[in-house]
């Protein structure tokens, strides 16, 4: 078949969007059109490149010592992570190429922070159009393009089915990071830190992780810790103190980001109504948290197993039809 797909947001839980690829590959599938918002625009423009297995293989070789570093923290920028360092691993991997040399019509959505508007990105060079689309508000700094504020496609559309609604496909898949499945808490180890290891960490690498001298003084305040503390380790500082059973205990980080799922997931609600896929395949949002940089192999393996079960279901419909 060929196929042309919509890949969520959703920060490291995007790894999944590797898994369905490899498994529409395995099966001989045709991917004919790609969009993409957030980590679904950069592993749909790689994919669309050719160069999504090599950057599989270096992601699978991340410790989290080394995704700290990559993010690139700063307590000055406009986002607290920069984020540059992993655009420059990006941009290695894919070479100087632009989307209209691309084989797969590719699209990576984006938010004008200015206008409040989407924006399609489907000219111009891979990189820059993946840089603005991954730019989580308020944590990964905006990207300035021809003139525009851009940030994190997922803002108003973190499920781009209408760019694929033209692709010359037999089938449209939509790939969405919201689902809801608690199995997979038995099947993911828990590899969170306590707070107190992640800032040990961090505090040994802060002449690498923070370029500047006011930046590394601000760390050694208690404000400068605190946010530093929020992002690394959000589960393990409640921002209230809340003993209620089965009330699970948030911090900052954590917060903001579950308000953020909860508003992109029905944003994508109102998506497919619009655009409706033949196939929509939901990884679960348990599966890690959003910056979970360290985790690709077992990312990729739970969404090749679950592009497995939905691709199955799809096959045997059309041999029945």
């Amino acid at each position: 078949m060929r196929v042309a797909l919509a890949l969520g947001s959703g920060g490291a839980r995007g790894y999944a969007h590797i898994g369905v690829l490899n498994e529409l590959r395995d099966r001989g599938h045709e991917v004919v059109g790609i969009a993409g918002s957030s980590m679904g625009a950069l592993v749909g423009g790689l994919e669309a490149a050719g160069k999504l297995d090599e950057f599989a293989v270096w992601a699978s070789s991340l410790t989290q010592r080394a995704v700290l570093r990559l993010l690139d923290p700063s307590l000055t920028s406009a986002g607290v992570l920069r984020a540059e360092k992993i655009l420059d691993a990006v941009r290695e991997i894919l070479g100087e190429v632009t989307i209209e040399e691309l084989p797969i019509q590719y699209t990576s959505v984006a938010t004008d922070l200015i206008t409040g508007k989407s924006v399609w990105m489907q000219r111009g060079p891979v990189d820059d159009a993946i840089r603005a689309s991954i730019a989580i508000p308020g944590v990964i700094t905006p990207h300035v393009l021809d003139g525009r504020l851009l940030a994190d496609g997922g803002i108003l559309d973190p499920l781009p089915m209408a760019p694929i609604a033209a692709a010359p496909a037999d089938v449209t898949i939509a790939v969405s990071l919201s689902g809801e499945d608690p199995d997979v808490d038995r099947r993911i180890s828990d590899s969170r830190v306590p707070t107190s290891d992640w800032l040990t960490r961090m505090w040994r690498s802060t002449s690498s992780l923070l370029d500047t001298k006011a930046a590394r003084s601000l760390l050694e305040t208690p404000t400068g810790r605190a946010m530093l503390g929020r992002l690394v380790a959000p589960d393990d500082e409640p921002v209230a103190d809340i003993h209620e059973p089965g009330i699970p205990k948030l911090g900052s980080f954590e917060l903001m980001n579950r308000v953020i799922d909860i508003a992109q997931s029905a944003l994508a609600r109102h998506t497919l109504a619009a655009y409706p896929p033949d196939l929509l395949i939901e990884i679960p949002r348990t599966v890690c948290r959003s910056l979970d940089f360290h985790r690709a192999n077992e990312v990729i393996e739970i969404g090749q197993e679950m592009a497995g079960v939905a691709l199955d279901a799809l096959e045997d419909k059309v041999s029945d039809g």
